[in-house]
């Protein structure tokens, strides 16, 4: 016996026809014309080598056979229409997981958490933290919220959100602060800047960008990662340099100052979303992600 099905565009035709009793109610169902429908029952009947209708009046009745193929195909695409509804609601259910740094988790996302979960009651996300070592190619991940700079990889749907802007902040409770917050950006070149060893290029594109020699720089302590950079400029323990959204919140608490401002960099802060994984929710927090940071602008 053989065990090849017959061509499933012709069972499909069959099914709806035979199910709605009506070559026409079976065209307009499936969405194609009453010529294609009675083309893919010729399909079936030459396929099997039976006659599963014959006309009754101006109608058509099942055979025998017709009647047992119906049975069981009926049967058949009610469980894969369940079951894939099942599979569809079980997909949107699951929660979205998005990776991002560490720094970014937690002196950005998590003060706003609250509010996105307000705002996006059914997204159900869940971060996952990182640093330099997220890759949202990896099973497990939906998406990786990042600065970076273009071009982008070809295999990722990337949602640019804002532009990179990053300056350096200082603390009140800083030795220098009093005389630092209204000097010129050239008075950093005479103090120990705290940097981080994961973006050693933030002070000398920073210098650049602002007519001063990177080689005239005096790097201070370093540390490894954005989020201890800024623990420690808070503490008063120096100058440190970070993009703009990642010190918002302490600006405004006046933990912070940024009496230099902001410079813009080629980077943009973006959702890099595989195209595996692309779906509504992705764009759905992208558009979020977008208002919360304009927001943020003074």
């Amino acid at each position: 016996m053989s065990r090849d099905l017959p061509p499933l565009n012709a069972l499909r035709a069959f099914e709806a026809t035979a199910r709605l009793n009506s070559v026409s109610q079976a065209a307009e169902q499936l969405n194609v014309t009453h010529g294609a429908v009675s083309r893919q029952l010729k399909v079936l009947e030459e396929h099997l080598g039976l006659a599963l209708f014959v006309k009754e009046g101006r109608g058509l009745k099942l055979t025998d056979a017709g009647s047992r193929l119906r049975d069981v195909s009926s049967e058949a695409f009610e469980r894969l229409r369940q079951v894939c509804g099942e599979l569809s609601q079980a997909g949107s259910a699951a929660p979205f997981v998005l990776g991002c740094s560490g720094s970014l988790l937690a002196r950005w996302f998590i003060p706003r958490l609250g509010r996105l979960n307000a705002d996006l009651p059914d997204l159900r996300l869940h971060l996952s933290a990182g640093e330099g070592d997220l890759d949202p190619r990896r099973p497990g991940l939906d998406a990786l919220l990042i600065f970076a700079e273009p071009p982008w990889p070809a295999d990722m749907d990337v949602l640019e959100l804002a532009d990179e802007r990053i300056g350096p902040v200082i603390s009140p409770r800083f030795e220098g602060y009093a005389r630092l917050q209204h000097a010129q950006a050239g008075a950093l070149l005479d103090e120990p800047l705290l940097h981080t060893t994961s973006r050693p290029q933030a002070w000398p594109s920073w210098a650049q960008s602002n007519g001063l020699d990177p080689a005239a720089l005096n790097q201070g302590q370093g540390f490894e990662h954005l989020y201890y950079l800024l623990e420690a400029a808070v503490a008063g323990l120096g100058v440190a340099i970070a993009p703009q959204p990642l010190v918002v919140d302490d600006l405004r608490a006046g933990r912070l100052a940024a009496p230099w401002g902001f410079t813009q960099t080629p980077a943009r802060l973006a959702l890099w979303v595989p195209r595996r994984a692309a779906d509504g929710r992705a764009r759905q927090l992208a558009q979020w992600l977008r208002q919360e940071l304009e927001r943020q602008v003074d």
